[in-house]
């Protein structure tokens, strides 16, 4: 799997699932924590979505809002991992 179709995974369950807002354009640099878009448990939500959806497991370490606030940080992570 490749970064464009991670991001749009990550995009898709994001705006589905987290802010209940399909239509929402999230950009890839937009603060989602820090723009009140997600919170602390949104956050462990989406540990839970990206350890079943891609096999990689974030510890807790990770889930701040200085290394999983945007999506281009969350899409690093994820990819981090899989390679």
């Amino acid at each position: 799997m490749d970064e464009k179709e991670v991001r749009e995974k990550l995009r898709s369950y994001i705006t589905r699932e987290l802010i209940r807002d399909e239509s929402y354009r999230l950009t890839d640099d937009e603060g989602i924590v820090t723009g009140g878009l997600m919170d602390s448990f949104s956050l462990a939500e989406f540990a839970v979505y990206v350890e079943s959806e891609f096999g990689v497991y974030i510890p807790d370490s990770d889930l701040t809002v200085a290394r999983m606030n945007t999506l281009d940080q969350m899409v690093a992570r994820v990819m981090q991992d899989m390679k």
